[in-house]
């Protein structure tokens, strides 16, 4: 239970976070923000300074930023309406950007004490592994890119690799500081055996790890960050392709069990804690990329019309109708809406079969 507790609290802090980047890039471009509440429900505590009211309610399951001139226009010159272009991209863009900021601090806490890193980078060949030559690997050599990829860190290989299903690869590695480009390369999966003697199927390339200075650690929680952003554009690719379907999407009751399955699945109390805070960055990062999606009621669709109406100014001297962005929206917001209903069900339909 406490697991499910940890899970949805992590949910919870997550969006609320989104909701303060709104806030505080509000406040910093001179938009009134009439409300800031953290949590949904019945409010537990109020405050009013200024024009703000701060609320802390009772659910915490994320929160709101109510922006004067957000939903209809006003005629307050520290309206949301009346801001101009870059302050408006701003404040839209704000709550990606401190999720992601978010899942970031998070990878990079973990890695702090970390005493080294497994590396991309070829240490050494099986016995028997054909791929040594001048024309080949040789050691030292970084793998950079496979198949258009950019491997960001260690655990790319096996993903990517993996993703090959005709054995030949467009490699490209980094030697002595240049880019050697290895174009249909063959890479055949055999047994082989490991540095320790013990017999593996694979590609015969033995890895190591480097030592973890401060600079290593951020620059590997930075890869790791963008490694997410990249798992996130792969999995839609997924969906428009059909490679995955619906059943593969999780909302926040799915969320909640995979946080719960990973923290059980852990050996210890600590280790739980750390499984929990590496998930909690994915999907830090996870709803960054997907709240900039330009869709209808996301802040990815708002920046859309932004610039959307930017250029009809610059073309035609008129803006799109706010009513008719509205309707937009309203209409993107139900179907949301209906969608998260639809993937709900199905999520607390599976806890239960």
């Amino acid at each position: 239970m406490i697991y499910v507790l940890a899970a949805i609290l992590i949910f919870g802090v997550l969006i609320a976070v989104h909701e303060f980047g709104h806030f505080i890039t509000a406040k910093l471009c001179g938009v009134r923000v009439n409300e800031f509440s953290i949590g949904m429900g019945p409010a537990l505590w109020k405050k009013t300074k200024g024009d703000t009211t701060y609320a802390l309610r009772a659910l915490p399951v994320g929160g709101y930023c109510a922006m004067e001139g957000e939903e209809e226009d006003s005629e307050d010159p520290a309206a949301l309406n009346n801001q101009g272009f870059w302050q408006k991209l701003l404040i839209f863009a704000a709550g990606a950007l401190m999720n992601f900021l978010a899942g970031l601090l998070i990878i990079l806490v973990l890695y702090s004490d970390a005493a080294a890193f497994y590396e991309p980078v070829i240490h050494g060949f099986a016995p028997g592994c054909p791929l040594e030559s001048e024309q080949g690997l040789q050691v030292g050599d970084r793998i950079w890119s496979i198949d258009g990829e950019r491997v960001y860190i260690y655990g790319d290989l096996d993903l990517l690799l993996g993703m090959n299903k005709d054995g030949t690869f467009d490699l490209v590695v980094k030697r002595d500081g240049e880019k050697v480009y290895l174009d249909d390369f063959a890479m055949e999966r055999r047994e082989y055996s490991d540095q320790e003697g013990e017999l593996y199927t694979g590609f015969g390339l033995y890895f190591g790890t480097e030592k973890a200075t401060i600079g290593k650690r951020i620059a590997y929680s930075w890869n790791n960050a963008i490694d997410f952003v990249r798992m996130v554009r792969m999995s839609l690719q997924m969906l428009i392709t059909g490679e995955a379907g619906v059943q593969d999407v999780s909302g926040p009751v799915g969320i909640v069990s995979t946080i719960t399955d990973v923290a059980q699945q852990s050996e210890s109390v600590s280790a739980a804690v750390e499984s929990i805070a590496y998930t909690a960055a994915l999907i830090a990062v996870n709803l960054a990329v997907m709240n900039l999606l330009p869709l209808p009621a996301l802040d990815g669709g708002k920046i859309f019309f932004l610039v959307l109406n930017a250029i009809a100014m610059l073309l035609f001297k008129k803006k799109i109708p706010d009513r008719f962005e509205n309707y937009v929206h309203m209409i993107g917001l139900a179907v949301l809406m209906l969608l998260m209903l639809a993937i709900t069900f199905k999520d607390v339909w599976a806890l239960f079969t």
